[in-house]
């Protein structure tokens, strides 16, 4: 099974490297912004208890989370693994997702860090929220999002680092050096 956690700042490229690397190697792929905003369009209690949280820049509850995750991870038939787009974004969430993975007899494989600098992950999601109409990538929410995200997701990186699974990943420059880089930290596994 090939596991993959890919990790980064709102912006980074998680979405669009996740698409290559479920292209490339055959795996699943779980967003969790995907699934959360596709609750909230659906206009069910979770996504409304979600969208609480989401419009004020702030973070899910990981029980929350975590029933999500593995509901989807066993809904997938002869998967040949999974990649976790957005998620874990706190090391409680990390060990959660260790602890559900090892009871299916799982880890992760490896943690991809597509690391972009503050300006470039700006500009980049203010683009995405002109061009997709995403009522989340505006000025105000994206520096709420990414105070959230230094403060409370950016401590994994060392939890990863501890655990043997870090990878840096230069996430500037183009697509396509960007998943050259990514596969190649992936082969190595």
């Amino acid at each position: 099974m090939l596991n993959i956690v890919i990790f980064g700042a709102p912006g980074s490229g998680k979405g669009t490297q996740s698409e290559r690397i479920v292209a490339k190697y055959g795996i699943n792929h779980i967003s969790t912004g995907d699934v959360l905003r596709a609750q909230i369009k659906a206009g069910t209690e979770l996504g409304k208890t979600a969208k609480g949280y989401i419009d004020q820049g702030q973070l899910l509850p990981d029980e929350l989370i975590i029933d999500i995750l593995a509901s989807t991870l066993d809904s997938f038939e002869d998967s040949k693994g999974v990649i976790f787009d957005g998620f874990p974004r706190t090391i409680a969430q990390a060990e959660a997702l260790k602890k559900m993975l090892a009871e299916r007899g799982q880890e992760v494989s490896i943690m991809l860090d597509l690391d972009v600098p503050e300006d470039e992950l700006m500009t980049r999601l203010i683009k995405r929220g002109q061009e997709s109409g995403r009522a989340d990538d505006n000025e105000e929410t994206i520096k709420k999002r990414l105070v959230v995200y230094h403060s409370q997701t950016s401590p994994l990186i060392d939890w990863y680092k501890n655990d043997g699974k870090y990878q840096h990943i230069n996430g500037l420059g183009t697509m396509e050096g960007i998943f050259a880089e990514i596969a190649e930290a992936i082969d190595k596994i």
